[in-house]
């Protein structure tokens, strides 16, 4: 199958049906809803096996709220984990599972909630973000986390990990699955719960936004909808030309769902290579 990027597509003669179907993942998977139910149940058990630092509330709304999973040395590499939904559904509470992944290799996973559209605005939502790593900076340490911030997300949550990256407490990130280009997404499904202004796909398109000089790992499955391998590829190119660090990391065979088992394996490449984000950091500082 030829990839072609959204601005290649005859956007503006397409169906909405055919515009909705190109960012629909639940739909582009056909066994989405076991998966996600799969993961979800996963995540309880590890909750309930982990139950000493859950709902600790970083600001006022009911959403924002931190799961903190702290290794055994305080000063160890901390991975934040951002949830997806595209902004508009899904908990921090069924992704607890990720820790699976990083909990072996001596790692803290510290998993911050959101507000959801539509009641907030995607700049709510990404403001809600940084107040939570605000919070962790200041109040980690009394819980057990203190080591470098390694931010990490899925999906939305790999979008909100581009743009996070300039956060002074980060020093380097893992986004997996995004989008990084919000403009198409006006014309789909999604704007009836994101209502995107132009301010918004503006400044928060990390297309349109300069490289954040800190390694960056880019990852997506090879068997993703067209746009999440155009965009995490075009996202590499952009940083790669304004030589920011960071690789591509494309999963073989993964889709959009099947690609989060590469964070619950301990052993996994994709694992292996977030460990090296740690030292690369100190390399770039």
């Amino acid at each position: 199958m030829t990839l072609k990027p959204v601005s290649a597509m005859n956007w503006g003669k397409m169906s909405r049906e055919a515009r909705d179907a190109a960012y629909n993942n639940a739909a582009g998977v056909a066994n989405s809803a076991v998966l996600n139910a799969e993961r979800a149940k996963a995540s309880e058990a590890w909750r309930l096996a982990h139950p000493a630092r859950l709902d600790l509330p970083y600001g006022p709304k009911e959403r924002c709220k931190w799961d903190l999973y702290p290794a055994a040395d305080p000063k160890a590499p901390c991975l934040v984990f951002l949830h997806g939904g595209y902004w508009i559904m899904n908990g921090r509470e069924n992704f607890a599972c990720i820790a699976e992944g990083f909990a072996p290799h001596g790692w803290s996973v510290a998993m911050p909630g959101y507000s959801l559209a539509p009641g907030a605005t995607l700049a709510e939502i990404c403001a809600e973000i940084r107040l939570a790593l605000d919070w962790l900076v200041a109040e980690g340490p009394a819980h057990g986390i203190e080591g470098q911030i390694i931010l990490s997300g899925w999906s939305a949550g790999a979008h909100m990990t581009a743009l996070m990256l300039d956060h002074p407490a980060v020093v380097a990130g893992l986004a997996v699955s995004g989008l990084y280009e919000l403009g198409p997404l006006r014309d789909t499904y999604l704007q009836e719960k994101l209502s995107l202004s132009e301010d918004e796909i503006a400044s928060l398109s990390p297309l349109r936004l300069p490289a954040t000089h800190k390694p960056l790992l880019i990852s997506y499955g090879t068997a993703e909808l067209p746009v999440f391998v155009q965009e995490s590829r075009a996202l590499h190119e952009q940083r790669a030309a304004a030589h920011a660090p960071g690789s591509l990391a494309p999963v073989a065979a993964a889709d959009h769902f099947t690609i989060l088992y590469e964070l619950r394996n301990p052993g996994s490449q994709l694992i292996q290579q977030t460990l090296l984000l740690s030292s690369a950091s100190s390399q770039t500082r």
